[in-house]
């Protein structure tokens, strides 16, 4: 397939897009043994006239002479709906390399999660469920950074919207009908913010037992980060190929002053020549800094043994309200989320501040679930045989 005249199919596109207010977007990228995950290739679907198939089109974005402009003002126009599936990082990805913003998002495994299918659904099992379809898909351990591609690569591309938005479509009737359409809008509403940009902070605040740390070398791990980041973005190489997060912690707890010094130290690999030089230069920035003694947070109640049959106990509970409620109980909770809840219960203080207990979350088992643990609602097994189910029902007052 050629892509000479990209720029013109492209312009068109965005044409059709803005007159059907919906833009299906589906990427292929290349992250190993890069700094940065590279975009390959972007696929695009609008309907086509009479809403009879949809118009596809494929642009290569490591073509130098691609336009992209166009793309770029339709992903940030808030008019057009934006239908990806599990389309996370393939937002961040357009978001970074065409230097745009994107709105109006809808994901179809979001979607699906809220319409009663699994929260986690392939587009391949949805396409099954959803629509009665099936896809070969063929292409998808392939190298999408080589040129030209081949035909089973770009039928395989193509493939992964050919059917997106007559889904979306289907699942956003589904939902509408079940009085669930706006919470799966507003579920999908952070993947707009979705970044794959790297932030020397927030990479240093994550490194492991970097709270341990002394306030002295906390300023000598923040350097050697920047210097990681740096290295790895000029070499473009994985961050962890050019020095791992173990090694960078023992080297800013015990601040070598010579290369013998570094050479001790397990992981720094050479430790002679210019490496060596900027790790010591790293070092003697960082110690030059102000101490740094680790933030003081407030930190949730640890879990307890006994919480363990109070977790379960609230998995029953969300289990049978999103059973009910036609979702997939992962869009309610995680385990993690449980065992915070119950700690935090115990322990008598505030809240946790988990999504289970905001937003349509509360409203649909959150509250119930705190109420649960307070002992003011009992869960019981009704039904015999085949009809058994959870009942919940408020707990009888004593006299």
């Amino acid at each position: 397939m050629s892509f000479e005249q990209q720029s013109e199919r492209l312009a068109k596109l965005a044409e059709g897009a803005q007159a059907a207010g919906k833009l299906a977007l589906d990427t292929e990228f290349m992250g190993e043994g890069r700094y940065r995950t590279q975009l390959c290739l972007i696929q695009l679907a609008i309907p086509a006239e009479g809403g009879m198939s949809e118009a596809i089109v494929l642009l290569d974005p490591l073509e130098e002479s691609l336009d992209a402009a166009p793309l770029a003002a339709l992903l940030a126009d808030p008019v057009v709906q934006i239908v990806v599936h599990a389309g996370r990082q393939d937002i961040a990805l357009v978001r970074r390399v065409l230097h745009t913003e994107v709105t109006n998002v809808f994901d179809t495994q979001i979607a699906a999660g809220f319409a009663g299918l699994g929260a986690q659904s392939s587009y391949d099992s949805l396409l099954g469920e959803v629509l009665d379809l099936r896809v070969a898909k063929t292409a998808s351990f392939t190298r999408w950074d080589a040129r030209p591609l081949s035909d089973e690569q770009l039928a395989y591309a193509r493939g992964d919207v050919v059917h997106l938005l007559e889904m979306a479509g289907e699942l956003e009737r589904r939902l509408e009908s079940l009085g669930r359409l706006e919470w799966a809008r507003e579920e999908c509403e952070p993947l707009a913010a979705s970044s794959d940009e790297r932030n020397v902070e927030t990479i240093f605040a994550r490194l492991p037992r970097v709270n341990g740390l002394s306030a002295g070398a906390r300023p000598i791990a923040r350097e050697l980060v920047l210097w990681r980041e740096q290295t790895a973005e000029r070499q473009n190489r994985p961050v962890q190929g050019v020095l791992s997060d173990a090694t960078l912690i023992e080297i800013a707890r015990r601040r070598p002053t010579s290369p013998a010094e570094l050479e001790r130290i397990r992981g720094v690999g050479g430790a002679s020549g210019r490496r060596s030089e900027d790790l010591l230069a790293a070092i003697k920035r960082g110690a030059a800094q102000p101490p740094d003694p680790p933030p003081q947070t407030s930190r949730p109640p640890a879990p307890k043994p006994d919480d363990a049959p109070l977790v379960a106990l609230g998995e029953a509970l969300l289990r049978a309200r999103a059973r009910e409620a036609g979702l997939a109980y992962e869009l309610l909770a995680a385990r993690a989320d449980l065992q915070a809840i119950v700690a935090a219960a115990r322990a008598g203080g505030e809240e946790a501040d988990v999504r289970t207990l905001r937003g349509w979350r509360r409203e649909l088992a959150g509250a119930e679930l705190l109420r649960l643990l307070d002992g003011e609602v009992s869960l019981s097994v009704s039904g015999a045989a085949q009809r058994r189910r959870v009942q919940i029902e408020p707990r009888p007052q004593a006299r």
